[in-house]
């Protein structure tokens, strides 16, 4: 499949550039640069464009926000049963509604579960462990109106990134990079980009897009949606002084950087991920090759690639179609996911000792590398499972700094919380299903723990 290492034939020279092309791809691809990866500062931190937009309008619907997404629920549910148990010609005949509303008997089941914790947390009404300010007061409250703004724009504007060459012009550019040491292609670069600029669901949601596109194969989107939908900077500010180390951050950070890596090398050549098909999304197959062939400039190649892409797309209308489908995909598909898998997850964490007995066997390894508060520290490295804050709500109460430090660093680089990143990857259709999310979970644990405490200790010495 590959174009490396041949000259191309006449026929398959890229067309010749129009200043129309060109324009159409700096002016669409500039706009996605600044809005999804160029960091700015906000209100004392910083973030990017759709970072700021996405907050801004929580902070003016923010106290109607959870009411008019229960409705989003209801409407979910509604139009599912629709779907399952009539012949409307309109769903059925759409391609799009079909797929969004026709769907598995434990999808309809999670959309029913998702709307009913809504309902309960909502009016507060039957057992507390739903609707508790730790269950389902969390989801409600405070995660589903972040993802609900977040997703808005991103999938609306993700359009500018995608559909008009920079993926194409920055992929083929830093391929050189990317294939051999993490075996990815180079626009895998721009997911992680960001995530680590605005928020590890947007890389997700990018990788899932372009796999569905045809973009990744299934092997390369594991890898990415597993290995680089890192954590915000704005997020590991939150985490760091939340457990009272803001102190540290610059240490802090450094520590999660070193460690993210060394576990995206490592990952993706050990099963599961190494035994993914390196095969495309087989309703589209593969769309792109980022191999530069001989005789051609890499920064030529890549330009070349960037203007064609953008010329291929024909209409605003288009765009803007396919950025609705997204949001109401999200929105409609996603978030009862959220609601009801994220509540259950806080749940497990909150209520059982689950967790706790789990992380048994890590006590001994936390006492060899020579942890403070071994036992209490455990249970924070595995509860980050069911959400990504949690870690530091659980060490918040320990003493030593160091363990402190460990335990919001581990949080960071395991990347898998099922709250959120989880279900997002569980409703695509890269072949990753929940056993596969545990055991690259405990992996990067594994690999991250013993270099985070031995940084820890250089620094705490």
């Amino acid at each position: 499949m590959g174009l490396e290492n041949r000259i191309l034939k006449p026929e398959e020279q890229p067309p010749s550039k129009t200043t129309k092309d060109v324009m159409k791809f700096l002016i669409p691809s500039l706009a996605g640069l600044l809005l999804f990866l160029i960091p700015v500062p906000f209100q004392g931190k910083w973030t990017i464009g759709i970072g700021i937009l996405a907050e801004s309008v929580q902070n003016v619907f923010n106290p109607s926000l959870p009411y008019l997404m229960t409705g989003v629920l209801f409407l979910s549910v509604l139009l599912t049963f629709v779907a399952r148990f009539t012949k409307s010609e309109r769903i059925h005949q759409s391609p799009f509604l079909s797929s969004l509303f026709n769907v598995h008997w434990f999808w309809l089941s999670m959309r029913v579960v998702g709307l009913i914790f809504a309902l309960c947390t909502l009016f507060k009404i039957g057992p507390e462990v739903i609707w508790s300010d730790v269950t389902g007061g969390t989801v409600l409250y405070s995660l589903v109106p972040v993802l609900t703004t977040w997703f808005l724009f991103s999938a609306l504007l993700m359009p500018l990134l995608l559909e008009f060459g920079l993926m194409e012009l920055i992929g083929t550019a830093v391929r050189s990079v990317m294939k051999p040491v993490f075996k990815l292609p180079g626009r895998s670069s721009i997911d992680a980009l960001a995530s680590w600029m605005g928020s590890g669901t947007v890389g997700v949601l990018i990788t899932t897009k372009q796999f569905e596109e045809g973009y990744y194969t299934k092997r390369e989107a594991a890898v990415i949606a597993t290995n680089f939908s890192v954590a915000s900077i704005a997020f590991s500010l939150v985490v760091i002084s939340f457990i009272d180390l803001g102190h540290l951050f610059v240490q802090f950070y450094v520590t999660v950087v070193i460690a993210g890596l060394v576990a995206a090398f490592i990952c993706p050549r050990i099963p599961p991920l190494s035994r993914k098909e390196d095969i495309y999304y087989e309703p589209v197959g593969q769309k792109i090759s980022e191999d530069v062939p001989e005789g051609v400039g890499r920064t030529k190649w890549a330009f070349d690639n960037a203007v064609n892409k953008a010329s291929e797309v024909k209409s605003a209308k288009a765009v803007v179609k396919k950025g609705m489908e997204s949001v109401l995909d999200i929105w409609l598909g996603l978030i009862p996911l959220v609601m009801a898998l994220g509540t259950m997850a806080l749940m497990l964490a909150e209520y059982t000792s689950l967790f706790n007995i789990l992380s048994y066997p890590l006590v001994p390894v936390l006492e060899l590398l020579q942890i403070p508060e071994a036992t209490e520290a455990a249970p924070a490295m595995l509860v980050g499972f069911a959400d990504m804050f949690l870690p530091a709500v659980v060490g918040s109460g320990i003493e030593s700094e160091l363990t402190r430090f460990v335990i919001a660093s581990v949080s960071l680089t395991q990347l898998i919380y099922m709250s959120e990143i989880g279900i997002l990857l569980l409703k695509s259709k890269i072949p990753l299903n929940l056993l596969d999310l545990a055991l690259i979970f405990l992996q990067r644990t594994i690999i991250t723990l013993p270099i985070i405490a031995l940084m820890a200790h250089v620094f705490f010495f």
